[in-house]
């Protein structure tokens, strides 16, 4: 069994706080819970919560310190991807709906993957990433 209790949170970069934050905010229900100011040595910082004991840290930074292409698996950076997880395929249907009205990039097709249903896109930075439930 695995020590880790599951998903705790992704730190990703955007260069637009409000765009991004207000995007988590509109499509999943995402709630600031916590804001670190810009400092000289720390980048403005907010976390949201996403559901599920899940967060992301969104760091506004210069384009500059954005590195990696964002539209080629393997040179993304640090972090490819990563899923958010609702849990019915009617949830999972409504997130495609809401991705389509928002401004999320990319919005592809439901898809069956092993014993999960996938939906991919591109949140308003370019980042890839996917919302999956259990296909049952």
């Amino acid at each position: 069994m695995p020590i880790s209790t599951g998903f705790d949170h992704v730190a990703t970069l955007t260069t637009d706080m409000d765009l991004t934050v207000g995007f988590y905010e509109a499509v999943f229900e995402g709630v600031v819970t916590f804001e670190v100011a810009r400092t000289d040595d720390h980048p403005w910082m907010k976390i949201v919560d996403i559901g599920g004991g899940a967060a992301l840290n969104i760091f506004e930074v210069d384009p500059s310190e954005i590195i990696g292409d964002r539209r080629r698996q393997g040179a993304r950076g640090a972090i490819d991807h990563f899923a958010l997880a609702v849990d019915s395929p009617a949830v999972l249907e409504q997130m495609r709906d809401r991705l389509l009205d928002s401004d999320a990039q990319e919005v592809g097709e439901i898809q069956q993957l092993g014993h999960e249903l996938s939906l991919f896109f591109r949140d308003p930075d370019g980042m890839d990433l996917e919302v999956c439930c259990p296909a049952d």
